[in-house]
């Protein structure tokens, strides 16, 4: 029994989702048009207000890829109609950000500046206020790309556990260690 796979996906008003060939979707909406092709043992049931995934079995291959396949259509009806957000924040003297374009350069307190080529389909903004720390913020249509951009961001240079320098997402919790201390 899959308890997210049998869930029922609402449609959204101005939303629509049409099957292409090889088992691909599209979902179009008012921020874009998203494009995914599945599993072809999945079938996805179409109404004018919903949409039900079913499995052909209850093998281990078809259980596993079922609740899979309703979260992913599910995350492209949400990116197409409200999108995705995410926020980094360059915790350390002297760590910046500023984007031009695609491009987000990056000072990590490596001898060099990082330059970082966002795709197309992540929109980029950088924020630097006197007193707190630089933040850079995506957003996108697509969950998936959205977050493989900001891991790759994230691993330039991750928090470090004593001071807590590096880049982090906005309200991640870092476990912190005590550090050395000294004998008298």
């Amino acid at each position: 029994m899959s308890r997210i796979g049998n869930n029922p996906i609402t449609l959204p008003q101005g939303i629509t989702i049409s099957k292409g060939e090889n088992n691909t979707y599209v979902v179009k909406g008012k921020l874009g048009e998203l494009t995914k092709t599945f599993h072809p043992d999945m079938d996805v049931k179409v109404d004018e207000t919903s949409i039900v995934v079913a499995r052909p079995s209850d093998s281990k291959e078809h259980k596993s890829i079922h609740g899979l396949t309703r979260s992913l259509i599910n995350n492209m009806i949400i990116g197409v109609n409200e999108g995705f957000k995410k926020q980094l924040e360059l915790v350390g003297v002297g760590y910046r950000a500023s984007n031009s374009g695609q491009k987000l350069e990056l000072a990590l307190g490596f001898s060099h500046n990082v330059i970082f080529e966002i795709p197309s389909e992540v929109k980029v903004e950088t924020l630097s206020e006197k007193g707190q720390n630089p933040t850079i913020t995506l957003t996108s249509t697509d969950n998936q790309l959205l977050g493989v951009v900001a891991a790759k961001i994230r691993s330039l240079r991750k928090p470090e556990p004593y001071k807590g320098k590096g880049i982090k997402f906005v309200g991640e919790q870092l476990r912190r260690k005590a550090g050395k201390t000294s004998a008298k």
